[in-house]
C-alpha cells in the first residue's frame, strides 16, 4: 500500500542553498520537491511552520559499545539518542568486545543493528597487525571503510607496523579513516607526569601529555604514506590548528584523495574548561587551546576540513569519576551535536547551508553512501526539521543515552529537533519515537 506524507510550509537547506516550500514522501522516498504541494488522498500532513527541514545527519565515527560493552551504551540505546538528535545513519567504530577485525565479527554487528537500530547503520572492518588477508574481504558495496588506531588504543587495535601499514595502504581502494597520535610521544609524556603526580595527574596536562606534537608526528606520517601508496585517506577528529595545514582546499572534494573531520567536543571546548568538566571532557585526542579550536574552525569554514562528526563515546559516570590514569576517554554526543553547531549557527560563526555540508552532504560524497544525505528526489526520505526558536536546556531528564549524562549538562540550546523521519517513517516527534520503526544498513556507490 502507497503511504504518503506531506511536510508543508519548510524552510528547505540542501546543496547551499535555502528554499520556502513543500516535500512530498511516498514511502521511503523523497517524491517530490516543489514551493506548494497539493496533498494526495490520505496522507499525512505535518506543517513545518517556517523551521529548517534538513537532511538527516550522517556521523561517520561512533562507538556504540556493542557487543562487549553494553553496560555502558548499546545499537538500540545510542541509535535511539542519535535519532532524537536528528542523526539518521550512523558508521561504527570495530573497538568492541570482540573486535571487528574478522568479516564474521564484523556482520555479527550488521545482524545486531538489523534488529535494534532506529537509524541507518553500516561498520567499519579494524585492521590490525597481522590481517591483512580478512581486511581485503571487505566487501566496499555494503561496508563503510577500514579503519586503522595509529595511535594508542586496547588489545591489538594499534597498527604500528610500518610496513604492514604500508601494505593495507597500497591494498585497498575503500576509503581508509585513521585516529592518528603518536603512541611513543605519549608513552614519554605520560611517564614524565606520572612520576610527579602518580595516577592522579591533573586533567589539565591531558592536552600536553597527548600533544599537538603527537598528533601531528603521526597525521603527518599518515598523509605521507598516502601520498606515496596513493591511498584514500580519512583523517577522523582533528584537534590541533597545526594539523590542518596539511590538508588542501584547493580542489574539490570530489577529487580529493585525503580529507579530513572535526568534532562537535573540539569545535565546542578548550583546556579552559577542565577546571569545570574534568574527566568529562576527557578525549582522544585532547581538547586543547583557544588558538587550536580556532584554527579548526577557520580550517572547517575555509574546506580544509570537510566532515563535522561526534566521536560519540560513551562510559559510565563511575567509570568518568576516576583519577587521571583510570578515567576512560570519551563521551556521549550524539543527541546534542546538531543543536550544538545550530547554536553556532545562530552565533554567526557558519551558515546554516555550511553545517549542512559539512554533517550531511560530505559524509555522504566522502563514503559514497547510495541515496542520502541530501534532500533530492528519488532519494530516501531521511529527514529532519529544526525549530530554531525552541530553547531547552541539557539535563539528566532529557538525556537519552543509556550512560545517562552529557558533557553539554546545563547548557541551554536555542535549537530543537522536533521531528525525525527515516526511510520516510516519522521515527521520532517531539518527544514521542516510534518504536516499530527501524533503520537500514547503508549502501554505497563503489
Amino acid at each position: 500500500m502507497t503511504q504518503h506524507t506531506l511536510i508543508k510550509n519548510a524552510k528547505i537547506v540542501n546543496e547551499n542553498t535555502v528554499f520556502n516550500g513543500d516535500i512530498l514522501i511516498e514511502n521511503e522516498l523523497i517524491k517530490e520537491i516543489s514551493e506548494s504541494i497539493i496533498a494526495p488522498e490520505n496522507a499525512t500532513i505535518i506543517d513545518a511552520k517556517g523551521s529548517y527541514l534538513i537532511p538527516g545527519m550522517i556521523d561517520d565515527q561512533v562507538h556504540f559499545r556493542e557487543p562487549g560493552l553494553t553496560h555502558k551504551a548499546n545499537i538500540a540505546t545510542e541509535s535511539k539518542a542519535a535519532i532524537a538528535g536528528g542523526i539518521t545513519s550512523f558508521i561504527e567504530m570495530p573497538n568492541t568486545i570482540p573486535q571487528a577485525t574478522t568479516q564474521e565479527l564484523l556482520e555479527d554487528k550488521f545482524n545486531i543493528a538489523a534488529k535494534d537500530s532506529y537509524a541507518n547503520y553500516s561498520f567499519m572492518f579494524g585492521g590490525t597487525n597481522d590481517n591483512l588477508e580478512e581486511l581485503l574481504k571487505t566487501n566496499p558495496e555494503n561496508v563503510a571503510g577500514i579503519k586503522l588506531f595509529l595511535g594508542s588504543s586496547t588489545g591489538n587495535m594499534l597498527v604500528d607496523n610500518e610496513a604492514v601499514l604500508e601494505k593495507i595502504f597500497s591494498s585497498t581502494k575503500m576509503v581508509i579513516s585513521v585516529h592518528c597520535e603518536d603512541e611513543a610521544t605519549i608513552r614519554k609524556n605520560t611517564e614524565k607526569y606520572k612520576a610527579e603526580f602518580g595516577d592522579d595527574i591533573p586533567l589539565k596536562y591531558h592536552p600536553i601529555i597527548r600533544s599537538e606534537e603527537a598528533c601531528y608526528i603521526s597525521s603527518s606520517k599518515a598523509i605521507e604514506l598516502a601520498k606515496k601508496t596513493g591511498a584514500r585517506l580519512h583523517v577522523f577528529h582533528l584537534s590541533t590548528a597545526k594539523e590542518t595545514a596539511l590538508f588542501r582546499n584547493d580542489i574539490p572534494l570530489e577529487e580529493k584523495q585525503i580529507t579530513a573531520e572535526v568534532c562537535v567536543h573540539h569545535l565546542w571546548f578548550t583546556d579552559a574548561d577542565y577546571d569545570t568538566k574534568g574527566t568529562h571532557i576527557k578525549w582522544n585526542p585532547a581538547v586543547k587551546s583557544q588558538k587550536d579550536k580556532d584554527g579548526l574552525w577557520k580550517a572547517l569554514l575555509d574546506d580544509r576540513i570537510d566532515i563535522i562528526a561526534t566521536d560519540h563515546a560513551p562510559h559510565t559516570l563511575e567509570e568518568k569519576d576516576n583519577v587521571y590514569t583510570k578515567a576512560p576517554s570519551g563521551g556521549p554526543l550524539v543527541q546534542h551535536a546538531i543543536p550544538a553547531i545550530f547554536e553556532k549557527v545562530k552565533e554567526g560563526v557558519l551558515s546554516v547551508e555550511k553545517a549542512v555540508e559539512k554533517m550531511c552532504h560530505n559524509p555522504a560524497k566522502i563514503f559514497k553512501v547510495k541515496q542520502r544525505g541530501f534532500i533530492k528526489e528519488g532519494f530516501y526520505a531521511d529527514l529532519v526539521l529544526v525549530d530554531t526558536n525552541n530553547s531547552w536546556t541539557v539535563s539528566k531528564e532529557n538525556i537519552l543515552y543509556k550512560c545517562g549524562w552529557s558533557p553539554f549538562e546545563g547548557t541551554e540550546f536555542s535549537s530543537k529537533i522536533t521531528h525525525t523521519f527515516v526511510n520516510g517513517e516519522l521515527i521520532y516527534s517531539n518527544g514521542v519515537f516510534n518504536e516499530e520503526k527501524k533503520g537500514k544498513r547503508l549502501t554505497f556507490n563503489r
